[in-house]
């Protein structure tokens, strides 16, 4: 019999996507399922997600659910096994799982999410009648899960909880303690209370059998004072609870020889058609179509964290060496500007679109020469995995997943043939400078690059081997708890 796992998130890849955690909750079923590891997958009854649904069986009903009247539907949807919580009055709003319109938060976020968890904990205990031999709880959202299991009745279900950034906490005023159903033993600094408020992801770190987060290096990071975000303290004394498994991408969605996306398929055994999605890029974002102009791209958010200042002020070094950059993104009203002001400055050597776009961030992986990735923090990072998959050797900061993944081209990587990018550090303009020279020089000896080019393109980024991490870990807690 499979090992049955209960799968806790706010958001899944391709129903409902924000950032990188819905495609970790998206593919990492998949990969369980080669390890007789069976995913359920609970998600909140969003407009999308129950658009989607198609064929759903209503399972459980849930009369008077934090506030409303609630219930539990089932389907089979995009290739996952779905339980929906569907509550109107929590989730049946426009847009953005967590922002109102005009961009401020739901005022009952902590609400929202604490009735996710609960009904996790329901689930996970057998509410429906089918029980499950673990939970695997992601992020602030799912945090509760593992407090409703420590304090709710019935039978003990053991819980993994995976952090994908400890920057997004889920902290909510202390009125909301009432709200969520539990004894008052659980709001204390061994529990919930966080500076006077109520802290989800706590919740999840203190009460969870076990925590990953997303990549080694990162694991390492959130133990420290400059990394722990005001939680280092508790993480460290956690101990060996802690670890760190890389996300992988899925290689069947993310394949440059059938991507649809791309302007000519590719493969790592004939990278020539390349050429093509080149200068597709270079004409969608007003380039000049120049083969031997070493392009830059850069896909995501355009936020502090992941130094779009650093990449905006290195322009001197990139536009110096006969560079171009391609930068699709969205967020910081001021970084925006300034991305549209460079463009603007240096017509046909910087191309900026604002937003987010499926297809030409899939045209820039299977494009541009590089991706840039230089962030001050980065849990794991995607984008540098899509990069190496489709041939665009990153350029990366030295910091969390990035460093797990990328494998710089010194002089001794470069000589035993096993480099697929570079990684610079401290995270600074000069040494992101210094690095876009590196690249650059790379890029003009034709056998170096073509070596580095295939390196990056045959890398396991899969998730084969994380996947057996899981599997380890679910299968450990659960004889644990037999």
């Amino acid at each position: 019999m499979p090992l049955r796992v209960l799968a806790v998130a706010s958001e899944c890849f391709p129903l409902v996507k924000t950032g990188g955690l819905a495609d970790v909750v998206g593919a990492l079923p998949a990969a369980l399922a080669a390890e007789d590891i069976a995913v359920t997958t609970l998600l909140p009854g969003y407009p999308v997600v129950m658009q989607a649904l198609g064929e759903a069986l209503a399972v459980h009903p849930l009369p008077g659910f934090f506030g409303g009247t609630a219930r539990l539907v089932r389907s089979r949807a995009v290739g996952l096994d779905l339980l929906v919580l569907d509550a109107p009055h929590l989730y049946a709003r426009p847009g953005n799982p967590y922002l109102a319109p005009g961009g401020r938060e739901w005022e009952d976020n902590g609400t929202r999410f604490a009735a996710l968890a609960a009904a996790g904990a329901m689930v996970a205990r057998g509410v429906m009648g089918e029980a499950f031999d673990a939970v695997h709880a992601h992020d602030w959202q799912a945090g509760l899960s593992a407090a409703y299991l420590r304090f709710g009745e019935g039978r003990r279900v053991p819980l993994v909880f995976t952090v994908h950034n400890l920057a997004f906490q889920g902290h909510f005023p202390a009125w909301l303690f009432p709200l969520l159903g539990l004894p008052p033993a659980a709001f204390s600094l061994a529990g919930l209370e966080y500076h006077g408020g109520v802290g989800l992801l706590k919740a999840g770190l203190w009460f969870a059998d076990r925590i990953t987060t997303v990549s080694p290096t990162y694991a390492t990071e959130i133990r420290t004072h400059e990394g722990g975000m005001g939680l280092d303290g508790l993480l460290r004394g956690r101990g060996g609870d802690v670890s760190g498994i890389l996300n992988g991408i899925d290689e069947v969605e993310w394949n440059p020889a059938t991507d649809a996306w791309l302007a000519a398929q590719f493969s790592a055994d004939d990278v020539a058609p390349r050429a093509a999605n080149k200068a597709a890029l270079q004409r969608r974002f007003g380039l000049e179509e120049r083969a031997d102009a070493p392009l830059f791209g850069f896909v995501g958010r355009l936020a502090w964290q992941k130094g779009v200042d650093l990449m905006l002020e290195s322009l001197p070094w990139l536009l110096g060496s006969g560079a171009q950059l391609a930068v699709l993104g969205s967020g910081d009203a001021a970084l925006e500007e300034r991305c549209l002001g460079a463009a603007a400055a240096n017509a046909g050597r910087i191309g900026t679109v604002i937003g987010f776009d499926e297809g030409l961030a899939r045209l820039i992986y299977g494009g541009a020469d590089s991706v840039l990735v230089p962030s001050r923090f980065e849990p794991c990072g995607l984008a540098q995995l899509c990069a190496l998959r489709y041939g665009a050797p990153p350029l990366v900061a030295r910091v969390g997943g990035l460093a797990d993944t990328v494998v710089d081209a010194n002089e001794v990587a470069v000589a035993a043939g096993s480099a697929t990018g570079v990684q610079f550090a401290p995270v600074n303009v000069e040494t992101l400078g210094a690095a876009l020279q590196r690249m650059v020089a790379l890029y003009r000896q034709p056998a170096a690059w073509a070596r580095l080019q295939g390196n990056a393109m045959r890398c396991d980024v899969s998730w084969t081997r994380s996947a057996a991490r899981y599997a380890a870990l679910f299968r450990d807690i659960a004889r644990a708890d037999a």
